[in-house]
Parts: C-alpha cells; structure tokens; sequence
C-alpha cells in the first residue's frame, strides 16, 4: 500500500511541476504558435525533384531505399518473383530464399537499392532469412560510395 502512496505521489510531483512550468511559460509571454510550418520533403524546389535530392541531408543519396520515391516500379529481369506479391516475409522455403538472394547478387551494385524499393511497389516482401544480408550489402555499398 506505501508503493502505491509513492507512486500516485511521483505522477502528482509532476503533474503539478508541468503545470507551473506551462503556467510560468504563459507569464513570460511564450504563448506563440509556431507561425510557420517546417520545410516538407515535398516542399523542394524544382531542381531538387529534378535530381531525386530532397535537401534535407549535407550529403544527398540518390540511390536511398526510402527516398527514391516513383509511382511505377522498376523491373530488374526479376518478373519471377511477382508470384510472391502479398505474401508474408516469414513464409519463405529455402528453395525462395535462394531465388530472391540469386536475383539480389546479380544485379548490379548500384541498383541494389532501387531493386529493394520496387520490391515494395510491387507488393513483394523481402524473405526475413535475407533481409540482415540484404540491409548489410546496401550498407556497405553507401560507406564505400561516401569514402570514395
């Protein structure tokens, strides 16, 4: 019953320490809404959609599993594996394993990542027993690519 005590007291202790902090901000004369937003991904200048660089990194990756947006996917001699559209990344048999890591290693080392993201267009997820291998490849490719 004393835990119970404690513990009911620490949320009050800072229930009240975020009132008075809210309350002291008011007093100061902080009660300005941001006026404008943050700059958006979407929110790039025409050269940056262009070049596939959003901006908003020092160094711009063009080849990011993430930030090469495009509407349609790309094939990769990999229409193969559009069979396994909708299908749970867990479920995979060796013999699918093998396919998708024969496919993986004979793309070349620059496409690596836009192959990964038409994956993901098509609806196909990637076997989790390749997705470590997968992920380690396409990080040592942008290490290699940054200290070059």
């Amino acid at each position: 019953m004393t835990s119970l005590y404690i513990l009911l007291g620490i949320i009050l202790f800072f229930v009240i320490a975020l009132y008075l902090s809210n309350r002291i901000q008011r007093r100061k004369g902080n009660v300005q809404e941001r006026e404008t937003l943050p700059p958006s991904i979407d929110a790039r200048t025409k050269e940056e959609k262009e070049s596939g660089c959003c901006g908003m990194h020092e160094v711009c990756e063009k080849d990011s599993l993430i930030a090469a947006f495009r509407e349609e996917p790309e094939y990769f001699d990999d229409e193969e594996l559009d069979r396994f559209r909708l299908r749970d990344s867990g479920s995979y048999s060796d013999s699918e394993v093998e396919e998708f890591r024969e496919v993986f290693y004979t793309i070349v080392d620059e496409e690596k990542p836009r192959w990964v993201r038409s994956l993901q267009l098509r609806g196909i997820a990637v076997p989790d027993q390749i997705k470590d291998e997968i992920v380690l490849v396409v990080n040592d490719l942008r290490e290699a690519k940054m200290h070059a």
